[in-house]
């Protein structure tokens, strides 16, 4: 009866190991078979609690092993407990907050109401992506005072919820949603317009994605419209088996003959 909550404080342990109180944090200190120490309670601005038995204990600039031991110790030194398990639970962390722009359905500034908080999560905050949105999020932070900018698939992120493609949240960070890549078939097409530019799309399967050529459409016929880095728009004459690129637009021309 008593593994599941030794497994879960472990897992805790695991995802804050790193984390630094500071004022403003909400925490819950518990001490195993001690059900009168329990508190809840939200670290000053001078980054103290005050704890039953030892009045005030300064937190603050401690990691959550470290605040851990300091009130065990307190126990334990007071003749209190003689031998104090005590745990820590972050139940809300001080202000901290990540941005969520783009294509999502509630775009803004989102509280991080608790560590270990996921990219996932904080997707699901801001509503999730919006109609038109990519299958790619990119995430911008700092991670030991270094840039961090990784491009994350969102299908690996939903399929491995809590894995290594569902980075951890931190104070600062911001999530992009880019739209949906597109591309534009036009002419002797059976359905011409606007579709989804898929991942590894090839001039062939865009074709075939628009119904292929009319009768009147010609393969020599075919032409490609690219915008470069430098906005100019260069007219290429590309194979089947060329990748298409996001913002490209096919035109099919009318068969002469």
């Amino acid at each position: 009866m008593l593994l599941a909550p030794v497994l879960a404080h472990a897992q805790l342990s695991e995802a804050q190991r790193d984390y630094v109180l500071g004022p403003g944090d909400v925490v819950r200190v518990s001490v195993y078979q001690n059900q009168d120490l329990t508190l809840e309670t939200r670290i000053t601005e001078s980054g103290a609690i005050s704890y039953p038995l030892l009045g005030q204990v300064r937190l603050g600039g401690l990691s959550v092993p470290q605040a851990e031991k300091v009130i065990a110790d307190g126990l334990k030194n007071g003749n209190f407990v003689r031998q104090p398990q005590v745990s820590i639970l972050v139940t809300q962390v001080r202000g901290n907050q990540a941005s969520v722009l783009g294509m999502v359905n509630r775009p803004g500034r989102y509280p991080i109401e608790q560590t270990g908080m996921r990219l996932s999560e904080l997707l699901a905050t801001a509503g999730g992506i919006a109609q038109g949105g990519s299958d790619q999020v990119v995430l911008s932070g700092m991670r030991d005072r270094k840039p961090l900018r990784v491009v994350i698939d969102v299908p690996l992120l939903f399929a491995q919820s809590g894995g290594v493609n569902d980075p951890v949240i931190a104070n600062g960070d911001t999530v992009y949603v880019e739209r949906m890549p597109m591309v534009y078939i036009y002419g002797e097409v059976q359905r011409p317009g606007a579709m989804r530019l898929e991942r590894d799309m090839t001039v062939l399967q865009g074709l075939a994605s628009g119904g292929g050529l009319t009768q009147r459409g010609t393969e020599k016929g075919l032409r490609l419209h690219r915008r470069g880095a430098d906005g100019k728009v260069q007219i290429l004459q590309p194979g089947m088996n060329d990748p298409l690129q996001n913002g490209d637009v096919i035109y099919l021309r009318e068969s002469l003959f």
